[in-house]
């Protein structure tokens, strides 16, 4: 089920809208919070990822206080009506469209809502306290899914009419939003989307927080309530769909020269001439054949293909599904980070970095070697949720991943 909703949005006559908005928060680092939080007051960072604030409690009660005075001053105004939301992302000539609505939470073991990764407690721990203390969705999750019906023609044509929103931030992402309330329309979009199911591109951890605030509602006696259900920007993947960029890996301390020796017992390991760029056209075409990485630091790089078959059965366990066993990730953290390499797959140990430059530069500077990876297809994405597996953390980056701050679910306005 994707519900209307009234969204809380900024009031383009109080605010410039391009500068108020942010990436999801587990995509910002420090320096880049700090840009945010300087290019305007009331960028929505300072309600994402607030600090603490003397005098104004903790840093998630310094939130729900900033989101309560937002909205007093006008900054923040609901919508008058309930509406699903359509909402358009344009990207270095790639156009992504898809509907912002309340999703229905729904348990994995239903087959409706379909998580690919495995979550964190402590990320989890985090957005449960924000969302207690503002009582609000303030970013959707992404979901993708095959279709073809009511909804998608709906996305496809909307078009048509004027945006209520249409903004280019620094990044140079151009967004467009409009907003659908005609009821007819709701209820063509709910018959299409019932009985069909989507997978988590982005924000396992939001959707996780989605359901422990709902049980932690219903365990207080709350009952039915806008708990039940989370902001969620659905794309039909068929039309208008992301795009899927790997997330490479990072091991400190472990020269490349090293690693691609230790790597060479297990698989083809030879050398790449010139530069990264060249490493990563060899990696690309390599794994058109099959599974391929690349070690480098920046200086040298070697090209991994070939993993012994043997090897490789008895380092991935026998239970797991064959989508599972097959993906590039799973073998590079069960068979060579885990068997190879000898290493323990935990946070300090293997790093993450979501393009090449920064995971070269962490190699460097660590003294050790970036693991590149090429992308996860949708489909593989598909197939590892639909046979009930998850992949390793960090396993894909769908792109564009939406803007945070065009449209907040407030409980209030539910």
């Amino acid at each position: 089920m994707l519900a209307p909703f009234r969204a809380l949005r900024y009031a383009e006559d109080r605010v410039d809208l391009a500068s108020v908005l942010a990436p999801p928060y587990d995509v910002i680092d420090a320096d880049q919070q700090a840009e945010l939080e300087g290019r305007d007051p009331l960028n929505v960072v300072r309600l994402t990822l607030p600090r603490d604030e003397v005098g104004q409690g903790n840093r998630y009660e310094a939130a729900g206080r900033r989101l309560q005075d937002w909205r007093h001053q006008g900054v923040l105004q609901p919508d008058p009506e309930p509406a699903l939301y359509v909402y358009e992302e344009q990207a270095d000539g790639h156009v992504q469209r898809g509907l912002v609505g309340a999703l229905g939470l729904t348990p994995a073991e239903d087959g409706i809502v379909l998580p690919h990764e495995n979550t964190m407690a402590g990320p989890v721990a985090d957005r449960l306290a924000l969302m207690a203390a503002t009582e609000a969705d303030v970013e959707p999750i992404f979901l993708v899914y095959d279709g073809g019906g009511a909804a998608s023609r709906l996305v496809a044509e909307v078009d048509r009419d004027a945006p209520l929103a249409d903004v280019t931030t620094p990044d140079g992402i151009r967004h467009r939003l409009w907003a659908v309330t005609d009821v007819a329309a709701h209820a063509a979009v709910a018959t299409d989307l019932r009985g069909r199911r989507a997978v988590i591109a982005d924000g396992h951890h939001r959707y996780a927080t989605f359901q422990r605030y709902q049980a932690d509602r219903h365990a207080a006696g709350d009952g039915p309530g806008p708990w039940d259900l989370g902001l969620a920007l659905l794309v039909d993947g068929s039309a208008f769909g992301p795009q899927v960029h790997a997330i490479h890996r990072v091991v400190p301390g472990l020269a490349a020269a090293d690693a691609a020796e230790r790597a060479a017992a297990g698989f083809r390991a030879r050398p790449v001439p010139g530069g990264v760029d060249d490493a990563l056209d060899a990696l690309a075409k390599a794994g058109v054949d099959g599974t391929a990485f690349v070690v480098t630091d920046g200086n040298s790089s070697w090209l991994l293909t070939e993993p012994d078959d043997r090897a490789l059965a008895e380092a991935l366990p026998s239970d797991r599904s064959a989508a599972w066993r097959s993906l590039d990730v799973t073998i590079a953290h069960r068979y060579l980070i885990a068997t190879l390499w000898d290493l323990e797959d935990r946070e300090e140990v293997v790093d993450f970095k979501h393009d090449v430059p920064a995971a070269v530069a962490a190699a460097r500077q660590s003294q050790g070697s970036a693991l590149l990876l090429n992308p996860t297809p949708v489909a593989d994405v598909a197939a590892v949720a639909a046979a009930g597996d998850r992949m390793p953390r960090k396993s894909t980056l769908f792109v564009p991943k939406p803007a945070t701050g065009l449209v907040i679910r407030a409980f209030a306005d539910a």
